[in-house]
Order: structure tokens, then C-alpha cells, then sequence
């Protein structure tokens, strides 16, 4: 008989086995490449005011439209790309958070050629190194810190959109620079 795994309560009833798998394999892991902070960006913007469960459905499309989110790649998009974008299904046809995707492609680059990476520029504002936190229920976990309201700032500073503290403290759990795991879910890590 095989034993089931506790999990963080917004994973344990998962609406498709794709959330559970994401939950289980990549929210909370440290990302320290490019390319995927600028997806987790985009793809936090993205889910503002929609369900998570619709954004991961809609994934790898947005993959395929946004060029794997290469920043170098959708910076080039043209006003002919970003319409033809608003007729794809396959991701949120919003008109602001696609042109926001391509003005935020032209803002990473302008971070990378200014500070060497995007990386190194995000993950200044948890000192470099994760946080662990320590929440018995999801109820105690937070919609934004000081630390998200100033990743917030900053990145608006620099001209990005679709960032503010809520959606930054989002995009910080998921690409781990806070883990957000209650304690009682597997991916905690136990005390040291």
C-alpha cells in the first residue's frame, strides 16, 4: 500500500494532475536561469485575476507563442506579432499583459546588459539566498512582504509592468526565493 503524501493545502485537491506535479516538482525550487525568471514573470502577470490552474493549462502555448521566452526573442516582436498574439486561444488574450510580456522582454535585456542578469538583479532582494519559512496552513502565509513590495518598486523603476507586491511575492514562492511549503507538506525541508 502505498503511503500519500501530505501536501501544501492548495495542491492536496488539485483541479488536474499537471497542478499536483507542479506544486510537487517546481514551486519553491530556487531558479537562478534567465530565461525561466522571465517566464515565471510573465506567466505571474499573466494569472492576475484568473485561477493558476488556467495559466498552467496554458503553459506550453504560451511557450510557443512567446518564442520559449527567450527575452532577446520576444523584444523583437513587432505591433504585426503582438496582434496576430491577441488572436491565439491558446493564451490570455489580454491586451495590456501581451504588450506588457514584450515591454518586459526589452526591460530584462536592459537589466542584463546593466547588471549581467536578471538573476543576480531579483534575487538581490532576498540577499541571495532563499528564505524558509515556517507556516503551519496556508492561511498564515502572506499575499505580499516588505521584500516583494520592494522587488515591486524596483522593477517598475526599470520600466516593467504587471509587477506589483502581490504578483512579485507570487512569482517569489515559485521560483523559490521564499518556500512557502507548510510545514507539514513533504517539500519542507526539516529543521537542521
Amino acid at each position: 500500500m502505498a503511503i500519500e503524501r501530505v501536501r501544501c493545502g492548495w495542491a492536496s485537491n488539485p483541479p488536474y494532475p499537471e497542478y499536483q506535479a507542479y506544486h510537487d516538482d517546481e514551486w519553491g525550487v530556487p531558479v537562478h536561469d534567465d530565461r525561466l525568471l522571465f517566464e515565471y514573470l510573465t506567466l505571474e502577470g499573466a494569472q492576475a485575476g484568473l485561477s493558476w490552474a488556467t495559466i498552467l493549462r496554458k503553459r506550453p502555448y504560451y511557450r510557443q507563442a512567446f518564442a520559449g521566452f527567450d527575452p532577446a526573442a520576444v523584444a523583437r516582436f513587432t505591433a504585426k506579432r503582438e496582434a496576430k498574439l491577441l488572436a491565439n486561444p491558446g493564451i490570455v488574450r489580454n491586451r495590456l499583459k501581451v504588450a506588457s510580456t514584450i515591454s518586459n522582454a526589452r526591460a530584462v535585456l536592459e537589466v542584463q546588459d546593466e547588471l549581467g542578469s536578471l538573476d543576480a538583479f531579483l534575487w538581490q532582494f532576498v540577499g541571495g539566498e532563499p528564505r524558509l519559512n515556517r507556516w503551519r496552513s496556508m492561511r498564515e502565509v502572506p499575499a505580499r512582504t516588505a521584500e516583494s513590495d520592494a522587488m515591486s518598486k524596483a522593477l517598475r523603476r526599470r520600466g516593467f509592468r504587471f509587477v506589483g507586491s502581490t504578483i512579485c511575492y507570487a512569482f517569489m514562492q515559485a521560483v523559490g526565493m521564499v518556500n512557502d511549503h507548510t510545514t507539514d507538506c513533504f517539500r519542507h525541508p526539516p529543521r537542521a
